[in-house]
C-alpha cells in the first residue's frame, strides 16, 4: 500500500462498507466463470438381488450470510454448490455488518432488516446448512457493537465477539432443528494480524463445544506456512493454471489476491459505495468459494 498502515483504520471503515461494481447486474455470472469441472459420471453398481438399491442423497439447502466478504463472494460460492452439490442456494449478506447485526432482539440498531435476521431467514427457508462468513468488524461501524472497538478495547471487543457468536448460533439452531452451522476462517488481517487468530480460535471453540462446522477459507488465500501473514499475491494453484485468467500474472506464476488500493477484499474490481457481488473474475474468492464447498460436501 502507498500509505502507512496508522490510517487503516479510516480506510477500513471505507472499505468494509462497500465493494462491487455498478456495472453488474442482480443473478448475472461474472464473466468467464470456470465451466463445471470433466469429473466422469459413471452408474452405480447394481445391489445384490433382493436389496433395495440406496436412496441418492438429497442435494442440501444453503443459506450463504455475512459482511462485505459475503456480499463479493456470493454469486461465485452460489455457482460453485449449485454445481457441485446441486444445492438449493440463498444468500443475504449485508456490507459493513457483524455478528450482532444478524440478532434478533436488536431492534433499530443493526444494519440488517428484521425479515432478514439469521434466525427468521432460517425459520422461512429451513436450510440444512447455515454458512456464516464475518471478517470481524472491529471499528464500531455498526451500531450493534454498541462503540466498543477492537483499537480502545481488546478485552472488551473479544467478549462481545464471543458473547455474539454463542447468541447468534442459539438462535440459527432454536429457529430450525438439525441445522447445520458452518463458520469460514478469515485470511489475515494486514492492520492487526493478531486479531484475526483470536477471532478465528473463537469460531473453532465454537464449532467444537456445538458441533457446528469450521471452512478454512482463510487458509486458502494465506501463505503455505504462513497462515496469518498478509501478501497480496500467491503462486498459482493447478486449477488457476489451468483457467489463465485466474492466474494474473502468469509470467510470474502468481495470483493477485488483493488489488493494490484495497488490502482487505479480494474482489479485483474497485470499491463501490453501491455493494453488490464481485463483477470480475477474482481468484481469491473462488478459492474461498471452492473450500467452502469442500466443506459441505465433506458434511453431506
Amino acid at each position: 500500500m502507498r500509505r502507512p498502515w496508522c490510517v487503516g483504520i479510516v480506510l477500513g471503515v471505507a472499505l468494509l462498507a462497500g465493494c462491487g461494481d455498478p456495472a453488474s447486474r442482480p443473478g448475472s455470472a461474472p464473466p468467464g466463470t470456470p465451466a463445471a469441472s470433466a469429473t466422469t459420471h459413471q452408474r452405480a453398481p447394481a445391489p445384490p438381488r433382493g436389496e433395495a438399491r440406496p436412496a441418492p442423497a438429497r442435494p442440501p439447502t444453503v443459506l450463504y450470510l455475512g459482511d462485505s466478504l459475503a456480499m463479493e463472494a456470493q454469486r461465485v460460492l452460489g455457482q460453485e454448490v449449485r454445481r457441485e452439490l446441486r444445492a438449493d442456494y440463498s444468500s443475504a449478506p449485508y456490507s459493513g455488518t457483524t455478528l450482532c447485526d444478524y440478532l434478533e432482539g436488536t431492534g433499530a440498531r443493526s444494519l440488517v432488516p428484521a425479515a432478514d435476521k439469521a434466525a427468521a431467514l432460517v425459520r422461512r427457508l429451513r436450510p440444512d446448512f447455515v454458512v456464516l462468513q464475518f471478517w470481524g468488524n472491529s471499528w464500531g461501524y455498526t451500531p450493534c457493537m454498541g462503540g466498543i472497538t477492537h483499537d480502545a478495547s481488546p478485552r472488551k471487543y473479544y467478549a462481545r465477539y464471543a458473547a455474539d457468536m454463542e447468541r447468534l448460533g442459539d438462535q440459527i439452531e432454536a429457529a430450525h432443528g438439525g441445522i447445520r452451522i458452518v463458520w469460514v476462517l478469515q485470511g489475515p488481517d494486514p492492520i492487526t494480524p493478531d486479531r484475526i487468530r483470536r477471532v478465528n480460535d473463537l469460531y473453532e471453540r465454537r464449532a467444537a463445544a456445538s458441533g457446528d462446522l469450521v471452512a478454512d477459507a482463510g487458509a486458502a488465500v494465506s501463505a503455505a506456512g504462513a497462515r496469518h501473514s498478509w501478501v497480496r499475491h500467491l503462486p498459482c494453484t493447478s486449477f488457476e493454471r489451468a483457467h489463465p485468467p485466474y492466474c494474473t500474472e502468469p509470467g510470474r506464476d502468481r495470483a493477485a489476491l488483493h488489488r493494490a488500493d484495497d488490502p482487505l477484499h479480494f474482489c479485483l474490481a474497485p470499491t463501490t459505495t453501491t455493494p453488490k457481488p464481485c463483477p470480475v473474475r477474482s481468484p481469491g474468492i473462488l478459492r474461498i468459494a471452492r473450500e467452502i464447498t469442500a466443506t459441505l460436501r465433506a458434511a453431506r
